[in-house]
């Protein structure tokens, strides 16, 4: 058994890289046997489950949707924040349930949950019934521990974050799109932010081989792909072998995909370079996420995030100026420890000030472990559910806003499913990241198809094709 310690990812030093090579031999030996896979929590997550589902199908389970189904369940967990935390806990129970019922059911639970000590006790102690608890670091350990798993709980989570495993296999959930980690962990330590913690310190892959997967991807025919790390534009410092995002993503834009994107960004480590490849690549999309977090110097000082709110609307600018019809979105947090009202009417100022064409906003959530956990806060729950009010309601206007000047024009779509709008629709998205609701046949699934906008939302677009 091994269990994670937090102070690993305190120790600044730069890390050396330990990069492996995976190659494993799995066996179908569940064939017949069903998994069910749920996902918490953000990209990052969403693409590790890529991953365990490989090695599942690999071991011969077939998936579904039910979870009473299932032979095996996997719950592949956040940590960002106390509510996702709450909603694995409140599955589990669903889980136990049926386990009373299917006495050879496996359980998994995986993700960054499983790399904070304090929840590891938790687990062992009052989730007996859980059979196996694996970490982010070592998720390639999972079929080996499914295999020997025995009605004693098998608890694998490695803090050691200095490797790198190179030769990953996915079972994507798209034929269309792909993620492409680039890059894990994260050196910034936020004051708020559990990520160094869970998914360790900043480490890059070669560029050889990210370029290697983006042709592959090519060649299988995917559309698009995105750049995925915790902090993309830190990529390649920890290297020292002459080349940076701004590098990577010029080189990847030669290969030719049809579209490039990146998440996520640090305002910090955002480049003129950068900004520039995006601007001369058209295939590079011009949609650019950009955490501001909050629009108070004191509140950013607090959360530790190195720059100002100056230095933020240059870079902004400076964005806006050189990338076309660029859209940029962002996180911002309210109700930071001792968040004061002019701190906050400063966050608006900034929404009012860059106009986003989206934000993902939040209430403060203390995360054990963290800094800004032990911070004293005497702002009540309902001042800043009222802020959280507030904010959305500016954000969302100014989102209206920039849609509406879609309204009339013919964009590019791709076209990636069903939409839920009906059943005569398709939705895409265009190169800005804007959802569109199409009225069309499935067969413009796959496709990047011109798109006459009918009518804007607050977060989508209405439209039809058009020919050329």
């Amino acid at each position: 058994m091994h269990k994670p310690d937090l102070c690993v990812a305190k120790n600044r030093e730069k890390v050396k890289i330990n990069y492996v090579n995976l190659d494993l031999d799995i066996k179908p030996v569940f064939k017949g046997k069903k998994y069910f896979l749920r996902t918490y929590g953000c990209q990052m997550n969403v693409h590790d489950s890529e991953e365990i589902r490989y090695y599942l199908e690999q071991l011969g389970y077939s998936h579904s949707d039910v979870l009473e189904d299932a032979d095996i369940v996997v719950l592949n967990t956040c940590a960002i924040r106390e509510n996702a935390k709450d909603k694995v806990f409140g599955y589990l129970g669903r889980c136990k349930h049926l386990k009373k019922t299917k006495k050879d059911l496996i359980i998994c639970l995986c993700g960054c949950l499983t790399e904070q000590p304090s929840e590891i006790e938790a687990i062992m102690n009052k989730h007996k019934y859980i059979d196996i608890v694996i970490g982010t670091h070592n998720l390639s350990d999972l079929p080996k521990l499914i295999v020997d798993a025995n009605g004693k709980q098998n608890i694998e989570v490695y803090s050691n974050s200095d490797k790198v495993t190179e030769n990953i296999k996915y079972s994507r959930d798209s034929k269309i799109s792909a993620w492409i980690n680039i890059q894990l962990g994260c050196d910034k330590f936020c004051t708020y932010c559990i990520v160094p913690y869970t998914r360790g310190r900043e480490r890059s892959r070669k560029m050889e081989n990210i370029l290697k997967e983006v042709q592959e991807l090519k060649n299988a025919g995917y559309k698009e792909i995105t750049l995925l790390g915790q902090n993309v534009n830190a990529y390649g410092k920890d290297l020292d072998l002459g080349y940076d995002f701004a590098t990577l993503l010029e080189e990847t834009a030669k290969i030719g995909i049809p579209r490039i994107r990146f998440v996520t960004s640090h305002p910090w480590n955002f480049t003129d370079k950068m900004i520039d490849v995006i601007a001369k690549y058209p295939n590079i999309m011009p949609y650019v996420h950009l955490p501001i977090q909050s629009g108070s110097d004191a509140i950013l000082k607090k959360m530790n995030r190195r720059y100002t709110v100056e230095e933020y609307k240059q870079l902004f600018d400076t964005i806006k100026e050189k990338v076309p019809g660029v859209s940029i979105t962002t996180d911002i947090i309210v109700g930071f420890p001792n968040e004061t009202k002019d701190d906050f009417e400063r966050t608006l100022d900034i929404v009012n000030y860059c106009k986003f064409d989206g934000a993902f906003t939040f209430i403060f959530s203390p995360r054990v472990g963290t800094a800004a956990a032990l911070m004293e806060d005497k702002i009540t729950l309902e001042e800043k559910e009222e802020r959280l009010h507030i904010l959305n309601e500016l954000v969302n206007k100014y989102s209206l806003e920039n849609n509406k000047k879609y309204e009339g024009k013919v964009v590019e779509v791709l076209v990636t499913g069903p939409s839920d709008k009906g059943e005569d629709k398709v939705c895409g998205y265009t190169d800005t990241m804007k959802l569109v609701n199409i009225i069309g046949s499935k067969d413009l699934i796959g496709k990047i198809v011109k798109v006459k906008i009918t009518e804007a939302k607050s977060f989508s677009l209405d439209g039809g094709v058009v020919s050329d």
